[in-house]
């Protein structure tokens, strides 16, 4: 259950020293995030619009390891590294031909429209299930 999202780095991207803004990998990898439900077949419009709650961010555990530049061709790697109740756990990384060059764990929780925690959905769960969790390859 390994997903993999291919992204360029653009100039928008890049600080004064040409390398991307540290802030950047973490768009990069909430669009992975959002890529790799939609490999799963959840559509998270729908699960918000049927009162299948949504995902919100509660921790992140980064590591910047090296720097991407302008015109790169990354891959944000996403796996499922655990999950129980209303929590979902992730390990990501950024890499460039193979190399890491940022990675994280995203805890994530399950909100209803107010805020309030609710259990993953069913849809979701049906497609994790109770596997071991993956590991990225090295």
């Amino acid at each position: 259950m390994i997903h993999t999202h291919p992204i360029r780095v653009y100039y928008e991207d890049t600080d004064l020293a040409g390398i991307v803004y540290y802030a950047n990998y973490l768009k990069f990898i909430e669009r992975g995030r959002s890529e790799w439900l939609r490999s799963l077949g959840l559509d998270q419009a729908a699960m918000k619009a049927g009162g299948g709650g949504v995902f919100a961010v509660r921790r992140v555990v980064a590591d910047y390891l090296a720097p991407a530049r302008f015109d790169d061709l990354l891959d944000v790697v996403t796996a499922l590294a655990g999950h129980s109740g209303a929590r979902l756990v992730l390990h990501q990384d950024v890499r460039r031909a193979g190399d890491v060059l940022f990675a994280a764990d995203v805890t994530l929780v399950c909100l209803t429209q107010t805020g309030r925690p609710q259990r993953l959905p069913s849809a979701l769960l049906a497609k994790i299930g109770n596997n071991p969790p993956d590991k990225p390859q090295e």
